[in-house]
């Protein structure tokens, strides 16, 4: 590959979103997806998330509009529930890709060997 080459084709790394990337945040996007909308608590089990952590990771998600979180009662049961929003979705299916590519580039080059 030549070095115009290399400058033009950047690292599929650099396509990730810190944002999505992060283990937490990336499970509730993925979980979410399966599901219309998706209850804290799933979420909290799923993940291995205490309440704290996992409402923090949402509020990251809600504020940059990833997802919508949604507050209401079973009963008398206070519940919270988190759908994705169509921002999700194309953040999501961006990150994806952007996996898909990173393993396509490390399996074309085989185990322990760098790109020429």
């Amino acid at each position: 590959m030549s070095a115009a080459d290399e400058a033009e084709e950047q690292h599929p790394t650099l396509a990730l979103d810190d944002t999505v990337h992060q283990r937490v945040r990336l499970g509730i996007l993925a979980i979410a997806r399966e599901a219309d909308r998706v209850e804290f608590g799933f979420l909290k089990e799923q993940l291995g998330a205490t309440d704290g952590n996992l409402s923090r990771h949402l509020k990251v998600l809600e504020e940059t509009g990833l997802v919508a979180v949604t507050k209401g009662y079973v009963g008398r049961r206070p519940r919270t529930w988190v759908t994705l929003t169509p921002h999700g979705v194309e953040a999501l299916d961006r990150e994806l890709r952007a996996l898909r590519e990173l393993v396509r580039r490390l399996d074309a080059t085989g185990p322990g060997h760098a790109p020429a």
